[in-house]
C-alpha cells in the first residue's frame, strides 16, 4: 500500500508546483472568475487551492499514511496466517472428499473384527463349558466303572458257577439221555456218534421217559432268521434252560445227530396259530445230508397229524405244476449267499428266509415273524411273495404262525408218543422213495 500513496503524493506535488509558476491572464484563461482569485477555474485553481490547504492535508496524508502502512502490515500478517491456515488444515481438493468416509469404513472394520473376536471367545467360552461337562459327566463315570470294576472283583475272587443250569447228564441225543435215567427238561450236553465235540441242546423230556432233541423253535419274533450260510450252518439265537428263546441249533449238529447211525428219526413239526390251536406233523426216517451235500432234506413217509403234509406240496390253484414244484422232500438248503434251489431266481433272497427251498415252497417255517398271522402281498414287500412263517395244508400262505417246534427223536419212540402201534402208520408213497 505505501508504494501506490507514495505515487500519488509525487503527482500532486509536480501539479501543483507547475501551477504556481502559471500567472492567469485574459490570454489563457478561458473564463475568468473572482470566486478564483487571479486564477483561472482550470486544474492550477485546483492547485493553489490546494496550497492553501497543504499543511493540514500533508498532516492528514501523514496519518493516513501511517494507518494504511498499520493496515498493510496487518493485511500482510493476516495473508500470512491464512496461507499457514490453509496449508495446515485446508484439504487437497482431490482427496478430501474421500478422507471422511475412509476413516469412517476404517472404523466400522474395526468395530466389525471386534465382534468377530467376541463372538469367537463366546463360542470358545460355550466349547469349553460342553468340554467342561463332558469331562465331568465321564469323570463320573469313570467312578461308576471304578466302583462295577470293584464288585466284579470281589465275585471273581468267590468261585465261578453256571447262571444256567446245565444237567449233569450226556448222550449221543436227547433219548440216549432219557434212556440213562434223564426225567427233567432242560439243556444238555449231547455228543453225536460222528462229532469231534460235544454240544449243548435243548431236551424236551416227558413222563414217559421220550426224548426230542430241539432244533427250531420260534415263539415272539425276537430272533432274525434272515441269516447267511455259515450262521444256519452253525446255528444261532439262545438256548434256555425253559426252551422260551428263538433259536436254530445249526444244520451240522442236525446233521450229525440225524445220521449217526441205523436208527431212524422221526421228526415231529408243532404249529400254533394266533387263536391259540395247535396242530403237528409227523415225518419218518428224517435225515439231514452234510455240507457236500447241501444239507440236503430226505425222509420216508409222512406219519400223520392235523397240520397235513405240507413238505409234499401243495396245489395253489396258480398252476398245475404248483404241487410239485412246492414239495421239500430232497430239496438242499438254501440262503441268499449259497442259491441251491430249482428256481432260476433265488428263494431265499426272494422270500427273506432260509429254507429247503424248491421252487419256493409250502412250508416255511424259517420265515418273517408276522404279529396277527393275516398278511398281505403289499406287507411281504416290493416282490409280493408269501414269505411268514407259513404251513399251507393247515393254513393259507398268507397266515404266519405264531410258534413253532421242529424236534427229532428215534423212530422206536413213536409208538410211545403217539399212543398207536408203529405198524398202523400211514406210509405215503414209501415205494417210490430212493432215501429210506
Amino acid at each position: 500500500m505505501r508504494p501506490k500513496f507514495n505515487t500519488w503524493l509525487a503527482l500532486l506535488s509536480s501539479l501543483f508546483f507547475t501551477c504556481t509558476a502559471y500567472v492567469a491572464s485574459q490570454d489563457n484563461c478561458c473564463i475568468l472568475d473572482e470566486r478564483f482569485g487571479s486564477f483561472c477555474p482550470t486544474t492550477c485553481g485546483i492547485a493553489a487551492f490546494l496550497s492553501t490547504y497543504q499543511p493540514e492535508v500533508d498532516r492528514d496524508l501523514q496519518i493516513l499514511e501511517r494507518t494504511l502502512q498499520h493496515v498493510s502490515n496487518d493485511s500482510s500478517l493476516t495473508e500470512h496466517l491464512m496461507q499457514q491456515i490453509k496449508q495446515v488444515h485446508t484439504p487437497n481438493p482431490s482427496t478430501q472428499p474421500n478422507v471422511i468416509p475412509g476413516y469412517t469404513q476404517k472404523s466400522r472394520e474395526i468395530i466389525d473384527e471386534i465382534i468377530r473376536y467376541e463372538n469367537v471367545i463366546v463360542g470358545h467360552e460355550n466349547t469349553i463349558q460342553q468340554l467342561t461337562d463332558i469331562i465331568i459327566s465321564n469323570n463320573n463315570n469313570i467312578q461308576q466303572l471304578k466302583q462295577k470294576t470293584a464288585q466284579l472283583e470281589a465275585q471273581c475272587q468267590q468261585p465261578c458257577r453256571d447262571t444256567v443250569q446245565i444237567q449233569t447228564l450226556s448222550g449221543k441225543d436227547c433219548q440216549d439221555i432219557a434212556n440213562k435215567g434223564g426225567r427233567q427238561s432242560g439243556l444238555y450236553f449231547i455228543k453225536p456218534l460222528k462229532a469231534k465235540e460235544e454240544f449243548l441242546v435243548y431236551c424236551e423230556i416227558d413222563t414217559l421217559g421220550n426224548g426230542w432233541t430241539v432244533f427250531q423253535r420260534r415263539l415272539d419274533g425276537s430272533e432274525d432268521f434272515n441269516r447267511n450260510w455259515v450262521q444256519y450252518k452253525e446255528g444261532f439265537g439262545h438256548l434256555s434252560p425253559n426252551d422260551q428263546t428263538e433259536f436254530w441249533l445249526g444244520n451240522e449238529k442236525i446233521h450229525l445227530v440225524t445220521t449217526q447211525s441205523n436208527i431212524p428219526y422221526v421228526l415231529r413239526i408243532e404249529l400254533e396259530d394266533w387263536s391259540g390251536q395247535k396242530s403237528y406233523a409227523d415225518y419218518a426216517h428224517f435225515k439231514v445230508g452234510s455240507e457236500l451235500d447241501k444239507y440236503r432234506l430226505t425222509y420216508a413217509f409222512f406219519v400223520g397229524g392235523d397240520a397235513g403234509d405240507a413238505f409234499d406240496g401243495f396245489d395253489f390253484g396258480d398252476d398245475p405244476s404248483d404241487k410239485f414244484f412246492t414239495s421239500h422232500n430232497g430239496m438242499q438248503f438254501s440262503t441268499h449267499d449259497n442259491d441251491n434251489d430249482r428256481y432260476d431266481d433265488n428263494c431265499a433272497e426272494q422270500d427273506g428266509s432260509r429254507w429247503w427251498m424248491n421252487k419256493c415252497h409250502a412250508a416255511h417255517l424259517n420265515g418273517q415273524y408276522y404279529k396277527g398271522g393275516s398278511y398281505t402281498e403289499k406287507d411281504a414287500g416290493p416282490g409280493g411273495h408269501d414269505n411268514g412263517i407259513t404251513w399251507a395244508t393247515w393254513r393259507s400262505r398268507w397266515y404266519s404262525m405264531k410258534k413253532t417246534v421242529m424236534k427229532i427223536i428215534p423212530f422206536s419212540r413213536l409208538s410211545s408218543v403217539s399212543g398207536q402201534q408203529i405198524g398202523g402208520v400211514k406210509e405215503v408213497g414209501l415205494g417210490n422213495r430212493g432215501d429210506i
